[in-house]
Protein backbone atom coordinates (compact mmCIF):
# COMPACT_ATOMS: atom_id res chain seq x y z
CA UNK A 1 0.00 0.00 0.00
CA UNK A 2 1.21 3.16 -0.62
CA UNK A 3 1.29 6.10 1.76
CA UNK A 4 -2.01 7.81 0.87
CA UNK A 5 -3.60 4.50 0.88
CA UNK A 6 -2.04 3.93 4.68
CA UNK A 7 -3.11 7.05 5.61
CA UNK A 8 -6.74 6.37 4.65
CA UNK A 9 -7.03 2.83 6.78
CA UNK A 10 -8.55 3.63 10.17
CA UNK A 11 -9.30 0.48 12.53
CA UNK A 12 -12.77 -0.31 14.71
CA UNK A 13 -13.23 -2.12 17.64
CA UNK A 14 -11.10 -4.71 18.22
CA UNK A 15 -12.71 -7.84 19.85
CA UNK A 16 -9.81 -10.21 20.78
CA UNK A 17 -9.64 -13.67 21.77
CA UNK A 18 -7.26 -12.64 25.01
CA UNK A 19 -10.13 -10.17 25.73
CA UNK A 20 -12.76 -12.71 25.05
CA UNK A 21 -11.31 -15.43 27.36
CA UNK A 22 -10.22 -12.96 30.27
CA UNK A 23 -14.22 -12.04 30.43
CA UNK A 24 -14.62 -15.83 30.45
CA UNK A 25 -12.21 -16.67 33.19
CA UNK A 26 -14.02 -13.86 35.29
CA UNK A 27 -17.46 -15.34 35.10
CA UNK A 28 -16.18 -18.09 35.71
CA UNK A 29 -13.91 -17.35 38.70
CA UNK A 30 -17.36 -15.50 39.95
CA UNK A 31 -19.18 -18.76 39.75
CA UNK A 32 -16.74 -20.65 41.19
CA UNK A 33 -16.72 -18.60 44.54
CA UNK A 34 -20.36 -18.18 44.66
CA UNK A 35 -20.31 -22.28 44.52
CA UNK A 36 -18.19 -22.53 47.10
CA UNK A 37 -20.02 -19.83 49.43
CA UNK A 38 -23.21 -21.69 48.86
CA UNK A 39 -21.85 -25.46 49.40
CA UNK A 40 -20.07 -23.91 52.68
CA UNK A 41 -23.07 -22.42 53.40
CA UNK A 42 -25.20 -25.84 52.97
CA UNK A 43 -22.90 -27.79 55.11
CA UNK A 44 -23.17 -25.21 58.08
CA UNK A 45 -26.51 -25.27 57.87
CA UNK A 46 -26.98 -29.43 57.67
CA UNK A 47 -24.05 -29.55 60.40
CA UNK A 48 -21.48 -31.54 58.49
CA UNK A 49 -18.63 -28.76 59.43
CA UNK A 50 -15.35 -29.85 60.36
CA UNK A 51 -14.58 -29.39 63.73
Amino acid sequence: MRKEELISVYGGFDFSATLLNAIVKGITSIYDIGRRIGSALIRYKNGNVCN
